[in-house]
């Protein structure tokens, strides 16, 4: 078996900055010492870092290559979907990259199914064991690689019905160590509510990973308050809108034109605005490219300038999706 990576137990974490215009709770609120390591703190404690790279790369070397590009650039926040099978060449390349392991903020995935049907099917009982094999895959994976811990660990997919909600939960949470926060991805608010209100529940969700954007932001900005009334971040998935379909491919042409000239007036690209919208909004972001010139956009210009109230309020108008 493949031996952990070992590395120095040293940290060069700084507390972040979000926008003036969020509206953190004590759950997560940063204060303002850095630019591209701006991080922002969970209910757990955890300084999480406001810019993440999400791995989609579906095989472990393109993963591995992907990664260390991520590692060189200065991204500290990974997140690794369990759906795209690449676990095993993300830790490679930690490992590889010599890199402290306290200086990275590692968040692994465990999924019963990306099927709806699948999902809807399932009691109490299935929706537990289906989540203990997943958590085993996950851990496997990250330890074949030579990762043996995850600083997080994420519910992706709720199942369609409370009882297998909670099936999941109670499983992920007599899992995971206590070191490790746990978070959500795509719940609802009802689904968190059956979540939160289980008798079962001994350690809550800290972070909900939805898609959210300038191109796609639906019941914005209430969506964000209810998150946050419950003590989670929300961390947005396709930020830039690249990867989601219907209405918000339809609005991205218009909206990023208008952000590159609301970026124009700032020194700023039309995703760095974008993305700015996002944090000033109250959000972390998950995003992900193939080339250094944009990781280097999404991470280093997104939190030295804030959005004025009227190019906020400008952005969020573009689309009602």
């Amino acid at each position: 078996m493949t031996q952990p990576c070992m590395t120095t137990r040293r940290s060069v974490l700084a507390a972040g900055v979000l926008g003036s215009s969020s509206a953190f709770t004590p759950a997560a609120t940063a204060t303002d010492t850095g630019i591209s390591t701006a991080t922002v703190r969970l209910a757990s404690g955890q300084h999480f870092p406001l810019a993440s790279f999400g791995l989609q790369a579906y095989d472990d070397d393109r993963a591995r290559k992907a990664t260390l590009l991520a590692l060189e650039v200065g991204y500290r926040n990974f997140f690794a979907s369990s759906l795209a099978g690449n676990a095993r060449g993300f830790a490679r390349a930690v490992c590889e990259s010599r890199i402290p392991r306290s200086e990275l903020f590692i968040c692994g995935s465990v999924a019963v199914s990306p099927s709806r049907s699948v999902r809807a099917s399932l009691g109490y009982e299935a929706a537990y064991a289906s989540t203990v094999r997943g958590w085993d895959a996950t851990m496997a994976a990250m330890v074949s690689g030579g990762v043996d811990r995850l600083d997080m660990v994420l519910l992706d997919y709720p199942c369609r019905a409370c009882d297998g909600v909670r099936g999941q939960w109670d499983a992920l949470q007599a899992l995971a160590p206590p070191a490790t926060s746990l978070a959500v991805s795509n719940f609802s608010v009802d689904e968190l509510d059956c979540l939160l209100r289980s008798p079962g529940l001994k350690r809550a969700p800290v972070l909900n990973q939805l898609p959210l954007g300038v191109a796609y932001h639906p019941g914005h900005p209430r969506v964000l308050e209810q998150n946050r009334e419950r003590g989670l971040l929300v961390q947005a998935w396709a930020p830039l809108g690249g990867s989601l379909g219907g209405a918000a491919q339809r609005a991205l042409p218009t909206v990023r034109a208008v952000c590159s000239e609301v970026g124009a007036r700032y020194g700023k690209s039309g995703a760095q605005v974008a993305l700015r919208w996002v944090t000033q909004s109250g959000a972390a972001f998950t995003t992900t490219s193939r080339k250094r010139s944009h990781l280097e956009e999404d991470l280093n210009g997104v939190f030295d300038f804030e959005l004025s109230d009227g190019d906020m309020a400008r952005l969020s108008s573009l689309t009602s999706v």
